[in-house]
């Protein structure tokens, strides 16, 4: 299976209102529920009036348009990182996953992830 790392830094945040953010960008995903409104985004471009923010993520993503009848990427790329401690953030999408790490740790995500037969793309 094949990962393309991305090149950016991005952040989690908690919005009042979905109203002022440019969703044009690349690499904007966002979530409305009930209860919150959350938006990963480069951190370059993190609204003004976030209500809170997790900053310093490094992500990638699982390359190419995932069937919805596989099953077990997601957990096996989880597992093997939480076998070495290693938290992730992960976000799907229609087409394929993406997975986060906190920055300090993104080296050793993609070692363990290469140890494990996954190709890295820059």
């Amino acid at each position: 299976m094949n990962i393309k790392l991305l090149s950016q830094l991005f952040s989690v945040c908690k919005l009042s209102s979905c109203s002022d953010f440019d969703y044009g960008e690349p690499y904007c995903f966002l979530g409305v529920t009930d209860e919150e409104i959350s938006l990963v985004c480069p951190t370059q471009k993190v609204p003004a009036d976030t209500l809170a923010r997790e900053d310093d993520w490094r992500g990638f993503r699982v390359q190419g348009v995932l069937d919805f009848s596989l099953v077990g990427i997601l957990a096996q790329i989880s597992s093997l990182l939480a076998e070495q401690g290693i938290s992730i953030f992960a976000v799907s999408t229609y087409n394929t996953d993406y997975i986060f790490v906190k920055s300090n740790v993104f080296n050793r995500t993609i070692s363990v992830l290469q140890n494990a037969g996954y190709s890295v793309e820059k």
